[in-house]
């Protein structure tokens, strides 16, 4: 289906040409966030439909001196896709009371993300950012702590969602082979709710979700140099109450074929077709204690906001 892919393509030409030479083609939510795939995200947080981002913040808000009270003092806090780093100013205003001489290192794929967590969280603290993948990024925190005090590690947004139900222990093992006994971990996780509700969310009226899902295509347009026509795809949402998790898929409406010449390929797509680009799973909260203790870890704490509901939950490196 495609042509031997060059040793020097890009991680990301690498994951579009075996993703889409799949039977279910799919391509990794992470690839979302080039520059413009971030701005739409910081958009979509803005939507009245997308309650999951303001319950997020609001927790950290109204619990960061409960979480700097757990942790502090602390000597790095780092953060797994940390965006812009708009709401974890919260947490770090009330770590630096407790921890004045703390550094804090936003773990992101975007540079313009980076530098904007920089500018303005840069006025609060020293900042040093990884531009890379959560295990890559926290790996490299790993190897460059020099000093005895403590690590926070930030997962917020429910971004543990996107990842497959399957490798989430995996996944928070490898975690917890980045940090020390005594260090500790704050995700974020959006919770089961009404089935509507969580559709609404990913498939929001303005179609600012619908933009941010093409623009995988257009990413594939820009850096792969592919034609993608993105008006032969449309945005999808399902609900997989198996899985319990929400699906985005970019759907093709008519039979056609996509070059890039970047990758010497040609991918076929039958009408009715789709990429599937996002998984987002919705959890209970005894089944995140259930990884917690599974993966090394043991609860502190767990809030849960009263609107949407959404938790933190604090870990401690058992």
């Amino acid at each position: 289906m495609f042509a031997t892919v060059k040793p020097q393509l890009s991680a990301f030409a690498l994951d579009v040409a075996e993703g889409l030479s799949l039977k279910q083609k799919r391509i990794a939510p992470h690839h979302f966030y080039d520059d413009l795939g971030s701005s739409l995200f910081e958009a979509i947080t803005l939507l009245p439909e997308y309650g999951l981002a303001r319950a997020d913040e609001r927790l950290l808000r109204r619990h960061a001196p409960d979480i700097a009270a757990e942790t502090a003092p602390v000597s790095i806090v780092a953060e797994l896709g940390s965006g812009t780093g708009k709401k974890t100013k919260h947490v770090l205003d009330a770590l630096l009371y407790r921890s004045p001489g703390l550094t804090y290192r936003p773990i992101d794929v975007s540079q313009t993300a980076l530098e904007m967590c920089e500018e303005v969280l840069g006025k609060m603290c020293p900042v040093e950012a990884i531009r890379s993948d959560w295990l890559q990024g926290l790996a490299e925190v790993d190897r460059t702590r020099f000093d005895a005090g403590r690590l926070l590690v930030l997962f917020l947004g429910s971004s543990i969602g996107n990842l497959e139900r399957t490798c989430i222990s995996e996944f928070l093992r490898n975690v917890r082979f980045h940090l020390r006994d005594g260090d500790f971990f704050l995700l974020g996780a959006d919770l089961v709710k009404d089935i509507q509700v969580m559709l609404s969310a990913y498939d929001d009226s303005t179609g600012v979700t619908a933009a941010f899902n093409l623009n995988l295509l257009g990413r594939i347009n820009r850096e792969l140099d592919a034609d993608f026509d993105l008006h032969s795809f449309a945005h999808e949402v399902r609900w997989n109450e198996s899985e319990r998790r929400i699906e985005m898929h970019l759907l093709s409406l008519r039979n056609q074929s996509v070059r890039s010449r970047a990758l010497g390929a040609t991918f076929h797509f039958e009408i009715g077709e789709t990429i599937w680009t996002e998984s987002s799973h919705k959890f209970t909260k005894d089944e995140l204690a259930d990884f917690a203790s599974s993966s090394g870890f043991e609860t502190v704490a767990t809030w849960t906001d009263a609107e949407w509901p959404f938790v933190e939950t604090l870990w401690r490196a058992a």
